[in-house]
């Protein structure tokens, strides 16, 4: 499991470790907070298709399926 910072999670990169659709390489492209500071809301979008999702940004923690960085 990855430890990462909510309030870095904006434009960071991301690489799937299994591509969806050839899909592999992501970046975040929106981040909301709650007034706690709580991520409300995460955008993850795909390099080559600009395709956007809405994910929970807690499915970036498993290094089973997602990986830090561009690889």
């Amino acid at each position: 499991m990855h430890q990462i910072n909510p309030k870095k999670l904006l434009h960071s990169k991301w690489t799937a470790v299994v591509p969806v659709n050839k899909e592999k390489h992501f970046l975040i492209t929106e981040v909301k907070f709650s007034e706690e500071g709580h991520v409300e809301h995460c955008v993850l979008e795909a390099i080559l298709s600009k395709r956007a999702e809405s994910i929970d940004w807690q499915i970036l923690k498993n290094s089973a399926h997602w990986r830090q960085g561009w690889i």
